[in-house]
C-alpha cells in the first residue's frame, strides 16, 4: 500500500536528515514541507498544538502524526521492508541509533545557529563529549566486523549515524580524520547512488559559525523556524 507521506520540519540540518537519507536510500517517496507552509502559522502559534511540542513529524495519509525523529526512522526502516527480524541484531542496532542521536545536543543546534565566539565556546566545550563518542563509534564498527554497523547493507542506525558524523565536519573537519574507520563509513554511505544524488541536491549549509543558512532553490534563508 503507498502512503501519502509529508516530512514536516524548519530551515536547519538537523533532526529531519536521517529521516531524507532513509527515504531516498529505500527510494520511498515522501515531500519536505516546511511547518509554516504546511500549517499556515507560525511556529509559535503551532507549538502548543503538535504532540511533543517539537518536530520534525510524519504525517501519513494525512491523519497519522508520527512524531520523534527516531520513531520516524523505525516507521520508515519497516515500511521499506529492510527492518532488522533477529532480535539480538535489532537491540545492537537500536543501540547504535540512540548512542548516535547523543550527540544532537549541542551538536546540531551550534553547526546550525551559533556564531562568533558563542560557536568557539560550544565547540570547545563539547569536544572531549564528541571525541569520547566517536571513539565508542569506531570501536563498534570495528568490532562487528561489517561493512557498517550492524549488516552488509545500511540500515536506519546507519543513516542517524552518518548524519551526525557527517555534520561534525561543518564543526571541524579534522575530528573524523582521527577516526579513519568512521571516515571510511561515511564514504560508504555517500557511494551509495541514490543517497549520492540526495546529498549532491540538498540545501546547502553556509557561512557556519557566522551567520548560518541555508540555500534552497538557490535562494539564501537563515537557519531556524521562521519563514522567509
Amino acid at each position: 500500500m503507498k502512503h501519502k507521506l509529508e516530512l514536516i520540519y524548519f530551515k536547519m540540518r538537523a533532526l529531519a536528515e536521517a529521516p531524507r537519507l532513509l527515504f531516498h536510500y529505500t527510494n520511498i517517496e515522501y515531500e519536505d514541507v516546511m511547518s509554516w507552509d504546511y500549517y499556515g502559522k507560525d511556529w509559535s502559534e503551532v507549538k502548543p498544538n503538535i504532540p511533543f511540542k517539537q518536530l520534525p513529524m510524519l504525517k501519513v495519509d494525512r491523519k497519522h502524526e508520527i512524531c520523534q525523529s527516531m520513531a520516524i526512522m523505525t516507521f520508515i526502516e519497516n515500511l521499506a521492508g529492510i527492518n532488522i527480524t533477529d532480535p539480538i541484531l535489532n537491540a545492537k542496532a537500536n543501540a547504535i541509533m540512540q548512542s548516535s542521536q547523543e550527540l544532537f545536543m549541542p551538536l546540531n543546534p551550534t553547526v546550525n545557529f551559533a556564531t562568533g565566539d558563542k560557536f568557539i565556546k560550544k565547540k570547545h566545550d563539547m569536544m572531549p563529549f564528541l571525541m569520547s563518542r566517536f571513539e565508542d563509534l569506531e570501536k563498534a564498527i570495528i568490532e562487528n566486523d561489517k561493512k557498517f554497523f550492524i549488516l552488509d547493507e545500511p540500515r536506519a542506525c546507519d543513516f542517524v549515524t552518518f548524519h551526525h558524523l557527517d555534520l561534525s565536519k561543518m564543526l571541524d573537519p579534522s575530528i573524523i580524520k582521527k577516526f579513519p574507520r568512521l571516515e571510511k563509513f561515511l564514504e560508504d554511505i555517500m557511494s551509495i547512488d541514490s543517497v549520492k544524488s540526495y546529498l549532491e541536491n540538498r540545501p546547502e549549509l553556509i557561512d557556519v559559525s557566522v551567520e548560518p543558512k541555508l540555500v534552497i532553490d538557490g535562494v539564501t534563508h537563515p537557519t531556524g523556524v521562521n519563514k522567509t
